[in-house]
Order: C-alpha cells, then sequence, then structure tokens
C-alpha cells in the first residue's frame, strides 16, 4: 500500500481514537472468503469483493506479506489492481501467480488486501473519511500436498516448557501446514485457561504460548480446534500435554 494511503488511514483510527463518541467504523465491502488456498500448480486463483452498501466505491487490491510491508517482492499480482464497485455490485479480482523458488516441502504464507477508497464529500463540509482495509490470510500449497491439513491435527506435539520460570505451552508442528486456532484451551488438575488469539503453528516449526495461571502439572490437556481451508471450523481435539525436555 502506498505510504500516504497508510498514513491517512492510521491518522483516520488514530483520531477515532480519540473521539470516543464516533462510532466504530466498519468495512463496507465484504470478500467471499476468509482465507485463499493457492496451489502450485495453478496459474491463478480468484477472489470476489462486494458492495452490499449504498455508495460507490473504488478499490485497491494486493499481495503482500505478513509483515505488511511495501518492499518485499511477492510471486503474486492481483487484476485489477484498482477497481470501481457500484452499490449491490460484486467485482472479481484474480490473484495471479508468477514463477517463484518458495519451498516446496511446505505452505508459504501471504495476504491479501482489498482497501475501500471512499469518494471525497460534495457537500463541501469537512468529513473524515477513513480507507479501511480487509486482509486475509493466503496459503500458498505446493501441489504435491495432496493430503486434508484437518488429518495432520493428531501429529501436533503438546508440551510445556520454562523459561526464565515462566510457563509456556509448546507446539511442535511437523506437518507442512499452517493452523489457525480458534480455540485454545489448557485444563486439568483444577487449572484451566483459554489462549485469545493465539498465534498460527508454523508449519514444520515450533510456536510457544505463554501462560498467565495455569502452572505444569500432570494430567493436564489441550483442547482446540482450528480454522479449515473454507472458513469453517474443524472438529475440537484433546491431546494430552508433556514436559519438554531440558
Amino acid at each position: 500500500m502506498p505510504a500516504p494511503r497508510r498514513q491517512t488511514l492510521y491518522a483516520g483510527l488514530a483520531l477515532c481514537s480519540l473521539l470516543g463518541h464516533l462510532p466504530a467504523a466498519q468495512a463496507a465491502l465484504t470478500l467471499n472468503s476468509t482465507r485463499v488456498v493457492f496451489e502450485s500448480d495453478k496459474r491463478s486463483t480468484s477472489v470476489i469483493v462486494a458492495n452490499p452498501s449504498e455508495q460507490p466505491y473504488a478499490v485497491q487490491s494486493w499481495v503482500n506479506t505478513e509483515a505488511d510491508d511495501t518492499t518485499t517482492p511477492v510471486p503474486f499480482i492481483a487484476a485489477p489492481a484498482l477497481f470501481k464497485v457500484n452499490p449491490g455490485k460484486e467485482q472479481l479480482v484474480q490473484i495471479n501467480g508468477l514463477p517463484n523458488d518458495l519451498p516446496g516441502d511446505r505452505e508459504s504464507l501471504f495476504f491479501f488486501n482489498a482497501q475501500e477508497l471512499p469518494q471525497a464529500s460534495e457537500s463541501g463540509k469537512n468529513v473524515l473519511n477513513i480507507a479501511l482495509r480487509t486482509r486475509i490470510k493466503l496459503f500458498y500449497r505446493p501441489s504435491h500436498l495432496k493430503e486434508n491439513p484437518s488429518t495432520r491435527l493428531k501429529d501436533l506435539q503438546w508440551s510445556f516448557e520454562q523459561v526464565d520460570g515462566k510457563p509456556y505451552l509448546v507446539v511442535d508442528n511437523p506437518s507442512p501446514f499452517h493452523f489457525t486456532f480458534s480455540r485454545l484451551e489448557v485444563e486439568g488438575g483444577g487449572q484451566a485457561e483459554k489462549l485469545q488469539l493465539a498465534p498460527m503453528a508454523l508449519p514444520l516449526a515450533r510456536q510457544s504460548y505463554a501462560l498467565k495461571t495455569v502452572k505444569p502439572g500432570a494430567g493436564l490437556k489441550v483442547t482446540f480446534t482450528t480454522i479449515n481451508d473454507y472458513g469453517g471450523y474443524t472438529a475440537p481435539m484433546t491431546q494430552a500435554i508433556g514436559m519438554a525436555g531440558p
């Protein structure tokens, strides 16, 4: 996203936080999916941007990295990159893949962005216009990874680890898939803690989650659900928590 647009967005949101009496800003545009899976043997995939509001919007679309920067090159081009959506209408945005050297043994994570560009007020009055953005995950998946990611949830390995005297829940993910947790809860032995907005379990990697109330002990278990490729939730799964080695 160009720097001036980003600065306008941040400034608008900061102003709204100061003017507490203003209603919360909500995006006018909607997407037909909460995530995109781009298989490596495909040349493109698509997202539908809909405008259920009563006014037209110009829209800017692009793909970038998790760092949300404008300098890291990505192997995707969104087209059209700039378009107008009239009230009650939709626009299909095609995400085209480019030659790349992304890993072939795991998914790679990117983000698809759609930003509203509201029209200037014609009344001549001072009006606060906020350029709101919708951002969803885009998973680049090597085509030879044919299995359903949910079948690999049983392979997640859970343990406790002490770091500087503080307890952490640790998950080792031996699979090539990202797992986004919609529920992550530790309980047992009279203890319980729900982890809110827990970071994803990255493929072929280890992820740690700081615990505030639960202490390591025998009989503790973790219960979790994840978000599948279609934006739905997997069935709850419960696994025992071990103790990480020194």
